[in-house]
């Protein structure tokens, strides 16, 4: 015979098993909305562009992967990341924030863009520091992979004749 006690312990643990096994989904939704990063300045014309969604690049505006950041033709952009590193765009500028993983207590790191046009300027956080090999932007016409700690990239010309 099952007392009262035993039956509300077996709902427990069935309860306990079900939330356990819907968290590694929880996660995985919750990861996808993730802030990797935040306007830190801007100027002129500049814009987070988020699905259909064209957001002003106020300071302090979160950023997600999959953000378009651009810049108009008087416009300027400051980036920082989770990992600390910086990005700066000058005037004319789009770029995809394409990827973005920044676990150190998993080992995990990445960063990929992509540079559609115009000029940046990056400097390297934590993710260039522990795995250099793991943060590459790319541009129409290459492919930028960082090791060292900085660069500066203009992409989008026509080349003169």
């Amino acid at each position: 015979m099952k007392t009262a006690s035993g039956t509300i312990r077996f709902a427990l643990h069935v309860v306990v098993l079900l939330v356990m096994m819907l968290l590694p989904a929880w996660g995985i939704a919750a990861t996808a909305q993730e802030t990797i990063g935040i306007v830190r300045n801007s100027g002129g014309a500049a814009t987070v562009t988020r699905g259909d969604q064209v957001l002003a690049a106020a300071p302090g505006t979160k950023l997600l992967v999959g953000d378009t950041l651009a810049t108009g033709p008087d416009g300027s952009l400051g980036v920082i990341f989770r990992d600390n590193s910086t990005l700066s765009l000058g005037p004319g500028s789009s770029i995809v924030l394409q990827s973005f993983l920044f676990s150190p207590s998993e080992g995990k790191f990445g960063l990929l863009a992509r540079l559609g046009r115009g000029t940046m300027a990056y400097l390297s956080g934590l993710i260039g520091k522990l795995a250099p090999e793991s943060v590459r932007f790319d541009t129409p016409t290459a492919s930028i992979g960082i090791r060292g700690t900085c660069f500066a990239v203009k992409a989008g010309e026509t080349p003169s004749q």
